[in-house]
């Protein structure tokens, strides 16, 4: 690993973790067509570190207001739901649709990481995803906001997060498009999807922490300077996903996973011919 690679590789995972393109097939696309050896998963864990800290440090308003709320709220004996402030709803239908991911994640993590890495499975999904995400675009009504978030759908967009577990999915494309079909705005869906994804984020670093110890002093190195350019890039594109989503609709990225899978199985047809 060089200090380029790693910068080439910490700027897309910056960029692919929030815009719904998938960030873990990405990191599977890019070696491949450039003909690098995997990377592996102790550095692709720093470089999830870097996009969590781009989601802490740009929602810690979001969650210093649920933490405050939800305690103020436990503390004053408000233990019913109906009770709840509005942050510590939200709190709760967050801690609520997170619950899908874990569970898959502990039981077929493994086998995903070992079996569903090939580039052309990858092309496939992006194709897939990238066609439902159309249809959901095209069907929003967009008369929802977070404000209005309820059970039904912290879990349906809970469920939809764990698929994107399957590298091609996208963990922010799955969410914003079942929050399309749920009718929420889009700037609203990408809001709830990201608040979403943060526990997961958590969860899967602790879980993946472990495979960070054995890296030597030169791999750490490449490995922080990885995670510094996730971390920048990710912020900005939050930011600038959040401004895009109030105007523009979800067409450019539709088209985008479309010529990439596409791309992606011609190269792999030249390449075996």
């Amino acid at each position: 690993m060089d200090l380029l690679r790693a910068a080439i590789l910490g700027i897309v995972q910056g960029l692919t973790e929030f815009l719904p393109v998938s960030s873990s097939g990405h990191l599977i696309l890019v070696p491949a067509l450039f003909g690098w050896d995997d990377q592996g998963l102790a550095f692709d864990v720093g470089l999830h570190l870097g996009t969590l800290t781009a989601l802490l440090v740009y929602f810690w308003r979001d969650w210093y207001l649920m933490a405050r709320s939800s305690l103020g709220d436990l503390g004053a004996g408000r233990y019913a739901p109906r009770a709840w402030s509005d942050p510590t709803r939200l709190f709760a239908l967050i801690a609520l649709g997170s619950i899908p991911t874990a569970i898959v994640g502990l039981l077929f993590e493994d086998m995903i990481e070992e079996k569903l890495r090939q580039p052309w499975l990858v092309a496939l999904t992006l194709a897939g995803v990238g066609a439902i995400m159309l249809v959901a675009d095209r069907r929003t009504r967009q008369e929802r906001t977070i404000a209005q978030l309820g059970v039904a759908d912290a879990v349906l967009i809970g469920c939809a997060q764990a698929c994107a577990l399957f590298p091609g999915v996208s963990r922010s494309g799955a969410t914003m498009t079942l929050g399309l079909f749920r009718h929420f705005t889009r700037n609203d869906a990408a809001r709830f999807a990201f608040l979403l994804g943060t526990p997961a984020f958590v969860g899967a670093a602790l879980l993946k922490a472990r495979d960070l110890a054995g890296e030597s002093s030169g791999e750490v190195f490449d490995l922080a300077f990885g995670f510094a350019c996730s971390a920048l890039v990710g912020f900005a594109v939050i930011h600038f996903l959040l401004q895009f989503l109030r105007t523009r609709t979800l067409m450019p990225f539709v088209l985008y996973r479309f010529g990439v899978a596409a791309l992606t199985l011609v190269i792999g047809a030249i390449r075996v011919a």
